[in-house]
């Protein structure tokens, strides 16, 4: 039985209606959206973009992690951390994901440089939805994409192009192949049209559920679904890198597919909207998302307190002195703790003089710290800045990615 057969193939945007809730639907999500705007921006204000390029990288990383998770893809921390050494397994299928999650790395890192010069509407362009694809896509070797499109007949994933075959997702058929571009044309219009402010975030997390719905490509859409509300966010300057949905998503797993499938679902009767689809399952899940996104807010600015990382910062040195012995000292911390504070980088002189050691020791001290990634260069004599690597993060960030926790030394 083909897929024409086996379902009703959606045919004509009207059928994805309702693409936002109702007027009389908003209020309680207008109201976590307006939470989440302030509580961002508080966040985002305090440390501006471009800054702790550490924790960036390293939160690039986790979220590379936790959106493969996802789709049954991922990795190790530690596998991912040896694939950015250029040390890939010896097993074929293992260092094709450790490829993958470098790509997402790259990919993200991409639209972190490219979404300051969107305007609304280069945000919401299908055109954006395809270079996301394509920037993913083809950061991979040709097996690769093979592997990921996972056809039968081995015909490869085409990095940016819209799927030129019918398929079927969970319970239903996804639009007609034929029809994608007029889907997503209809999807650009509605959501690129929402006025600044709440409603862009309520669209960010109903665009999100509709776009994994239209499922525009062959395979990759749930990531460039996840990517894409990355980048929207991250336009709208809310996360400057700094948090981002996708951990919630990976650690609410079951509960993130459940309501995009019950997003899925037909309208349930007159009180259930006007449109074709349930209007009551996208305002849950757009209730959800953003549930998510304040949980990820709040647990990141816990984690970035002043005091609270001096204490944990502390910790990590003393547990470094006295049972790693690599020649890290406990009076690194007034140094690195600035770098941290002042999100900046530091001479090298200037470091050392702050940690009140002999020349000498001030050197082999800088040297022990680069060797264990609590420092950053970009070169032999380069100013430095704070590193955070995987092995500090139950120091510094505790719970922030535990799965990475568990596999440090």
């Amino acid at each position: 039985m083909t897929i024409s057969q086996a379902f009703a193939l959606y045919d004509h945007p009207s059928q994805m209606e309702p693409l936002l809730p109702a007027e009389h639907r908003l209020g309680p999500l207008l109201e976590r959206a307006h939470d989440l705007i302030r509580h961002s921006e508080r966040l985002a204000g305090w440390s501006p973009a471009g800054a702790l390029p550490g924790l960036r990288r390293l939160l690039r990383a986790m979220n590379s992690y936790y959106s493969n998770k996802i789709e049954g893809q991922q990795t190790l921390p530690l596998e991912i951390e040896q694939a950015l050494r250029n040390d890939y397994a010896q097993d074929a299928d293992l260092a094709r994901r450790q490829r993958l999650a470098l790509a997402h790395m790259d990919t993200e890192a991409w639209l972190e440089q490219t979404w300051t010069g969107w305007g609304t509407t280069d945000a919401w362009a299908p055109q954006t939805v395809a270079a996301i694809h394509r920037d993913l896509f083809t950061r991979l070797p040709p097996q690769d994409l093979i592997a990921e499109g996972g056809a039968s007949d081995d015909q490869p994933l085409l990095p940016g192009q819209w799927r030129t075959r019918e398929v079927s997702v969970g319970r239903y058929a996804a639009p007609a192949a034929t029809q994608v571009p007029a889907f997503l044309a209809r999807w650009a219009e509605v959501y690129g049209g929402v006025r600044r402010g709440e409603m862009q975030l309520v669209a960010m997390a109903a665009a999100h559920h509709r776009l994994a719905w239209i499922h525009p490509f062959r395979d990759g859409n749930g990531r460039v679904a996840r990517l894409h509300s990355h980048a929207v966010l991250g336009q709208l300057g809310l996360t400057n890198g700094l948090w981002s949905p996708l951990r919630g998503f990976a650690r609410a797993q079951d509960a993130y597919y459940a309501h995009l499938a019950a997003a899925d679902e037909p309208r349930a009767g007159d009180l259930d909207g006007r449109g074709n689809l349930t209007e009551a399952g996208l305002v849950q899940w757009i209730g959800w998302v953003l549930d998510q996104c304040l949980d990820q807010v709040g647990f990141m600015a816990g984690l970035l307190s002043m005091e609270g990382v001096k204490d944990r910062m502390a910790a990590c040195l003393a547990f470094e002195e006295q049972v790693v012995k690599q020649g890290v000292r406990t009076q690194a911390l007034r140094a690195l703790h600035y770098l941290f504070s002042a999100q900046t980088e530091l001479e090298r002189a200037d470091f050392k003089a702050m940690l009140g050691l002999g020349e000498r020791q001030a050197t082999a001290q800088v040297s022990a710290l680069l060797k264990r990634g609590l420092l950053e260069t970009d070169s032999p004599y380069g100013k430095l800045r704070l590193g955070v690597p995987q092995h500090a993060l139950r120091f510094y960030f505790p719970r922030l990615w535990p799965e990475a926790e568990a596999g440090a030394t």
